[in-house]
């Protein structure tokens, strides 16, 4: 049996489990798998400059394609602690990363010895499992056991700890013979999904939730098969974005209290059954669930049964992957079609695409400063249906989400229930690495894009482009506008003037100055007929140079971005609503008259 160090036999492993990108920072106790990383070759490394900022990329190189699976790399103590964000991320989203960590040697774990933390304890709320490897000889085992739980059930992230002389102790292990382990996932059975059918048949205004679970199960073409069999149409989650395109005759708008459509809220509200598909029922897309389910039969799919009745008890609950339960739902759908028993939805599904043609808010505006809808407008135009869209949180990504348009899954990639401030660069670089010839663009208010902005330099290092659209109102926006309840507008005001910048008044920071200093290109726009040849000019910039390319948009100090604080029934409006087709002349369907 060949003889190799631990880590040697970890890097074996990682290559014929499919890996063939990490990202991380070197460290001390982390030199061992260095060494066999670069020993072994076969798997790119990109080297963050924060470790956090690796897990985030890790997190991003995952959602851009399916299968794909991001490692992340740490030494011991603060790198892996700062790792726990991009473990929370991944997990809130059903992301499948791997965390590997450095760890002091075993004999001194206990003796409060350089960078020694017990990682696995810290990681184990925010991840499918966390070890601390103690024997040399269990790791080839770990690590096996860690990508056949990743991909079992419900994706997440595993994290590896490994002490310093395990890494480097000589382990009999021959990467010929390794095999992975298969992979478990429920799988409905065909009289449930009868059922469900049944209830669905049953009902006068069906409406299809379409969750991000579609998504990592690499099943919107089964989703999008199933919709335009029996004519229902179909609401797609924040996490969902993409399924179907948004032009499609059966996209019937987003639901939520932020990052919806009008016409998604008021055709939901217009329902009377609800058939979800992975998804997870997220309060910011129900609001106050007396008004999401007064009136309205539940079925619910998830992969994991104890998602079922979390939020709210289904009539019906189905525990299975959505792949597995769609196929069956295709397959039945189409024998009731080919019998002539599928009710005909069409009038109901014309319903849906009217109030698409007249609840629409209006986005073009010619202030200056900016206001943000005519950013979004002016995106539509210059970034077509290839665009994969990254962004995580923020009045940025709640405008951007209600304004700009998806057309293929995996092309919005947002960081949903957790929403850390600085995800969107990493991440963005994350996805650009799993797509270099795409056509990636991220979104950011300034203060998210300030959180991680050092991880530029990473691109610029290892030449992955992308563009970036910076929004600076140089505050805290959504903060702010949550601080209209309480009266304050407190420690959210970002504005200073700049003694190097004076031209910038009191936005502060200088974007263009910094990201340069990144090695990066930069523009910055003031005036609304700016921004459309900006985006173009930014497009052939990261096209030349293969560097990130910011493109920031000087926006007017306060909008409030419509949102309701209770349900989805009493969205407040702040702005005036689209009246006329020129005003919103980006929109999906033409506005009509109302």
């Amino acid at each position: 049996m060949p003889r190799m160090t631990a880590a040697r036999a970890a890097v074996e492993i990682l290559k014929r489990e499919g890996v063939s990108n990490a990202f991380g920072v070197p460290g001390a106790a982390i030199n061992p798998f260095y060494a066999a990383l670069k020993a072994s070759g076969g798997v790119h490394h990109t080297l963050a400059r924060h470790v956090e900022g690796a897990s985030h990329m890790a997190e991003g190189y995952t959602r851009a394609k399916a299968g794909n699976i991001g490692v992340c790399i740490g030494t011991s103590g603060p790198a892996g602690t700062d790792m726990i964000t991009g473990l929370y991320s991944a997990i809130a989203d059903s992301i499948p990363i791997l965390c590997i960590t450095g760890q002091a040697p075993t004999a001194v774990l206990h003796k409060e010895d350089f960078q020694a933390v017990d990682i696995s304890s810290i990681a184990k709320p925010v991840t499918k499992a966390a070890t601390t490897v103690l024997e040399a000889a269990q790791v080839p085992g770990v690590f096996q056991q860690a990508f056949h739980l990743m991909r079992t059930g419900r994706p997440g992230p595993v994290l590896i700890d490994l002490p310093i002389d395990v890494q480097l102790t000589e382990i009999e292990f021959d990467p010929e013979l390794y095999e992975p382990i298969p992979v478990h996932k429920p799988a409905a059975s065909r009289k449930q999904i009868e059922r469900a059918i049944q209830m669905l048949n049953a009902s006068e205004r069906p409406v299809l939730v379409a969750g991000g679970g579609i998504i990592n199960a690499d099943a919107s073409e089964l989703l999008v098969e199933f919709a335009e069999l029996t004519g229902v149409p179909v609401i797609p989650t924040l996490m969902g974005w993409g399924i179907l395109p948004d032009d499609h005759e059966l996209n019937a708008g987003m639901v939520g209290l932020q990052t919806s459509h009008r016409y998604g809220n008021a055709n939901f509200l217009e329902s009377d059954f609800v058939l979800g598909i992975g998804n997870r029922w997220a309060n910011r897309h129900t609001g106050k669930l007396d008004v999401y389910t007064q009136g309205r039969t539940f079925v619910h799919v998830d992969i994991e049964p104890t998602q079922i009745g979390k939020i709210f008890a289904p009539d019906l609950g189905i525990a299975s992957d959505a792949k597995a339960a769609l196929e069956l739902f295709v397959e039945v759908a189409r024998e009731l079609k080919g019998a002539g028993e599928l009710k005909d939805r069409s009038a109901w599904a014309a319903s849906t695409q009217e109030r698409k043609a007249t609840l629409q808010r209006k986005t073009h505006f010619d202030n200056v400063p900016l206001k943000p809808q005519r950013v979004y407008e002016e995106m539509n135009r210059a970034f077509g249906p290839e665009t994969r869209y990254v962004t995580t949180i923020g009045l940025s990504q709640i405008a951007g989400a209600q304004m700009l348009h998806v057309y293929k899954p995996r092309h919005w990639i947002n960081c949903g229930q957790a929403g850390p401030l600085g995800w969107t660069i990493p991440a963005a670089l994350g996805v650009a690495t799993a797509d270099p010839e795409g056509t990636v663009v991220a979104l950011s208010g300034d203060y998210d894009f300030q959180f991680m902005l050092e991880e530029l330099a990473v691109g610029a290092q290892h030449r992955i482009p992308y563009v970036h659209v910076l929004v600076n109102n140089s505050y805290l926006g959504l903060i702010r506008q949550a601080q209209r309840n309480f009266d304050i507008d407190f420690q959210v005001n970002l504005e200073f003037e700049n003694l190097n910048s004076p031209e910038l008044g009191v936005y502060g920071v200088d974007h263009v100055k910094v990201v340069e200093g990144l090695g990066c290109k930069a523009i910055r726009v003031t005036e609304p007929d700016q921004l459309l040849p900006a985006f173009e000019e930014a497009k052939k910039l990261a096209a030349e140079f293969r560097v990130p390319v910011v493109v920031e948009a000087i926006l007017e100090r306060v909008t409030n971005i419509a949102m309701s604080g209770t349900d989805i029934a009493s969205v407040n409006e702040f702005e005036d609503l689209a009246t006329d087709p020129s005003h919103a002349p980006t929109a999906i369907r033409p506005l009509a008259a109302s």
